[in-house]
């Protein structure tokens, strides 16, 4: 198989009616196939369009698509990213946000998944002192 090109873009057409839809990809119906279908955009990306086929779709089928695996287990990547960081750093930036004391209810622990989140977003980094002040 012949890898696709990301940046080739294919023509698609779809025609939602209450619960049935027509999906043309280069005028080509292929519904009869499709057991789901989601259509993704974000900004600055080219429009991405995930087709999964039924089980019964027809034993041929020719075209290019871009495979999609599961989505990874996000555990590990989460305990790695936690096993790295600094506890004394962690106190550092939660006891310096602004929204640590807003004196709702678990005030704390919000901060802390919020500024663990920021973390692992690339919002804020570990030891960046200034962005947690501001």
């Amino acid at each position: 198989m012949t890898p696709t090109n990301p940046l080739e873009q294919r023509h698609v057409q779809i025609r939602a009616a209450g619960t049935t839809a027509r999906l043309l990809l280069d005028g080509h119906d292929v519904a009869d196939h499709v057991r789901s279908y989601e259509l993704r955009h974000t900004v600055g990306q080219l429009p991405e369009f995930q087709l999964l086929l039924r089980s019964n779709a027809a034993p041929e089928w020719e075209g290019t698509a871009r495979v999609v695996g599961e989505a990874p287990d996000p555990g590990p990547a989460a305990a790695a990213f936690l096993a790295a960081l600094d506890p004394g750093e962690i106190d550092r930036a939660v006891l310096a946000r602004h929204d640590l004391l807003d004196g709702g209810p678990h005030e704390f622990t919000r901060a802390l998944l919020a500024q663990l989140s920021e973390w692992a977003l690339g919002v804020r980094q570990p030891g960046d002192h200034a962005a947690v002040d501001g």
